[in-house]
């Protein structure tokens, strides 16, 4: 393994407790989500979305729907991402570029959307399960990321989904899976904790 890969991988931490004076700019706002949006996903439907939550009152309007957490306050900038369902109906659209650019020829194109909707269409698990598996990618992703840019993050699951998704907006199709807050980290923070040992929880088939 890369030693730089491992590096960010061993010194990573879940962040509760930000710098609040430090800000981290657009440019690296939009090359978090860039670097997010690179991870893996089923045909490449690439069905995620990410809102950027960095404003006083948006961020007021967050920590109402997460029981209070005052980090989403304290974060530079907290992302709500979201696994699109339906993802099928958006994939000619997801695969066209690669066609375009000679990655996929037509015949492969045609083929994995018609598989995608014979999987996809009416099945609101499957549905699901996708939006939350590329939700969950694009997470971990971004988070390896800002470790990477030297910044911190932490993960979130305590969210109101119903009440998030009226509060911000969110399509029908839009499913609130996570959110992760990035910032500058300040003291107070647990180190990362002890895992479960590897024979724990591998076996061989």
């Amino acid at each position: 393994m890369n030693d730089t890969m491992k590096t960010l991988i061993e010194a990573r931490i879940s962040v509760n407790h930000y710098d609040t004076t430090r800000d981290i700019s657009d440019e690296q706002l939009a090359e978090l989500v860039r670097l997010s949006t690179l991870a893996p996903s089923a045909y490449n439907f690439q069905n995620w979305k990410f809102i950027a939550i960095r404003t006083v009152d948006a961020k007021a309007r967050l920590k109402t729907v997460c029981y209070g957490q005052q980090k989403v306050v304290d974060a530079a900038v907290t992302y709500i991402i979201c696994g699109k369902l339906a993802a099928h109906k958006g994939l000619p659209d997801a695969l066209r570029p690669s066609v375009e650019a000679g990655m996929l020829n037509q015949s492969v194109y045609e083929s994995w959307i018609a598989a995608a909707c014979r999987a996809h269409e009416g099945n609101e698990q499957l549905q699901r399960d996708e939006a939350m598996r590329s939700a969950s990618l694009a997470a971990m992703t971004l988070m390896l990321a800002a470790q990477g840019m030297g910044l911190s993050s932490g993960s979130m699951s305590g969210f109101d989904a119903s009440a998030l998704a009226q509060e911000f907006g969110l399509a029908p199709d839009e499913l609130p899976v996570i959110l992760v807050t990035v910032g500058y980290t300040t003291e107070g923070n647990w180190p990362q904790k002890l895992r479960k040992p590897v024979h724990e929880v591998l076996t061989f088939a």
